[in-house]
């Protein structure tokens, strides 16, 4: 389990809900991480997963789980999503963190221990929580370690109320990033602070021995740049070192091979890729994806591979609507097939499988009872089959060259690609659009020419055979129907 695979796919469970539900559902109240019955497992395992990330295990705050029940903001959002919202629905934010020990809601380290046990018998590898910027105003560190903080004074306290908090004797700043007002609920680490670097490189290393990986959340705020910009003097004097290249360093050499994912935006992924992250979350994709045109996406995919293969692709996760409620049926489809289709990890969120539709916020333990979409269940799963394929996972990616005419431009929205590992050839054509497109696409196979080729896609069960010297020379004539997509096993004949 020390290696990971190239091109892992990651499957992201909100851990509190998933277990009320599992205890609901079995009639065991509660169902812990230790006591998750093991056809739970083996129906994770079977949909051909590398990795499960548990969102959400670590202790939450009291004093969080207060102050969140005073944010108006919130609490219109927490009845949103569930309109029967109580005070008790309200666990606190995963965010939040008072300690970096496994709730005891949740069963605790040991509990946590017994999952990745049977998650590791299954070939799952487990990823948890890193949370870089900030912990709860409760945590230990607080009465312990002020000088880990960014500090205020009373001043700063009576003329921003909502960005300084009183805490441990002390006035500390609120975490935030550098474009939007301070989160009331958490306290500022200094990411300058060579104390705070050293607990933190214990702290992940902690982590590093209870699973296989770790999801770190706003990665790029403890950049030495942008730390710099969202504080200014406050921070100190601004450190030679950059912030991760000497936690990965610290914790990769006690866990060799231990697999770092980055939740990143504002273009620096490339520059996380640089300082030791193994994965940068891609929403600039997804936004391509959801605002279109396929132009913009096919532009994206000309990045360079070594770029590409190390970013986290995905149409969900907590922080985004569901992609039920983003995406019409058959725009989701698409899209779906797009990312899970494309050189880097995917990411998957449990409950988009079945076509949720309600975004809930994090701090909710408790969701709305929702229809499964039987249709989408069904086409996650034959994709999930069709991605498992040998090529997808440990194959050579290349961009197809497609073209027009002069009077049909509509092959612009169509967006295609090809797989090989061996002999085992794959070819993915997207139309990502509302409109019948057509165009001639060139596949990059030289061996193709001289042979007859059959196409057949394992998704729609269209079997086509076509002339090589056309695939790879004049053009492959190809027409979609609105948000139509082929995914082919080429095969000689």
């Amino acid at each position: 389990m020390r290696t990971w695979p190239k091109y892992p796919v990651i499957y992201e469970i909100n851990t509190w809900v998933w277990l009320r539900e599992l205890g609901k559902k079995n009639i065991i109240t509660p169902v812990t991480l230790a006591s998750v019955p093991k056809k739970q497992w083996d129906a994770i395992a079977a949909l051909g997963f590398d990795a499960v990330w548990f969102m959400g295990v670590w202790e939450r705050s009291p004093t969080g789980i207060r102050i969140a029940m005073g944010n108006q903001g919130l609490l219109a959002d927490f009845r949103r999503a569930l309109p029967d919202f109580t005070a008790a629905d309200n666990v606190g934010s995963p965010y939040c963190v008072r300690r970096y020990v496994v709730d005891s809601h949740l069963g605790g380290a040991k509990g946590l221990a017994i999952a990745r046990q049977e998650l590791a018998r299954r070939g799952i590898r487990l990823i948890l929580d890193f949370v870089p910027n900030h912990v709860a105003p409760d945590h230990p560190w607080v009465a312990e370690h002020p000088d880990y903080f960014i500090r205020g004074n009373y001043g700063d306290s009576v003329r921003e109320p909502g960005a300084f908090l009183a805490a441990g004797g002390n006035v500390i700043a609120c975490g935030r990033d550098p474009y939007f007002p301070a989160w009331p609920d958490v306290l500022q680490l200094n990411a300058f602070n060579p104390g705070l670097r050293a607990a933190v490189m214990e702290t992940v290393s902690s982590i590093a021995g209870q699973c296989d990986g770790v999801r770190c959340d706003m990665a790029m705020l403890v950049m030495n740049e942008i730390f710099q910009r969202t504080w200014g003097d406050r921070a100190g004097t601004r450190p030679a070192g950059e912030y991760w290249p000497e936690v990965i360093g610290a914790v990769r050499a006690l866990h060799p091979g231990f697999l770092f994912m980055a939740e990143a935006y504002w273009d620096l992924e490339w520059e996380l890729q640089l300082q030791g992250f193994d994965y940068c979350y891609d929403k600039k994709l997804y936004d391509r994806l959801e605002h279109g045109p396929a132009e913009n996406v096919r532009l994206h995919l000309c990045a360079e591979l070594a770029y590409q293969e190390r970013l986290v692709r995905f149409i969900e996760n907590h922080d985004e609507p569901r992609a039920a409620a983003t995406f019409p049926p058959d725009r989701e489809q698409a899209a779906a097939v797009t990312v899970m289709t494309l050189p880097g990890a995917k990411l998957l969120y449990e409950g988009q499988l079945e076509g949720r539709t309600v975004r809930l916020p994090v701090f909710l333990g408790r969701r709305p009872e929702e229809k499964v979409n039987e249709a989408l269940l069904d086409f996650y799963r034959r994709l999930l089959v069709a991605v498992g394929a040998a090529p997808f996972r440990v194959g050579e990616w290349r961009l197809c060259e497609i073209e027009g005419w002069p009077d049909n431009r509509s092959y612009q929205n169509l967006v295609t690609w090809c797989w090989r590992a061996g002999e085992d050839r794959r070819l993915v054509i997207v139309n990502l659009s509302g409109a019948p497109s057509q165009g001639k696409l060139r596949v990059p196979w030289d061996e193709l020419r001289g042979k007859t080729w059959r196409l057949d896609d394992y998704l729609s069960g269209v079997i086509l055979d076509r002339s090589g010297n056309d695939m790879r020379d004049a053009g492959l004539f190809v027409d979609l129907k609105p948000w139509e997509y082929h995914v082919f096993l080429v095969q000689a004949m």
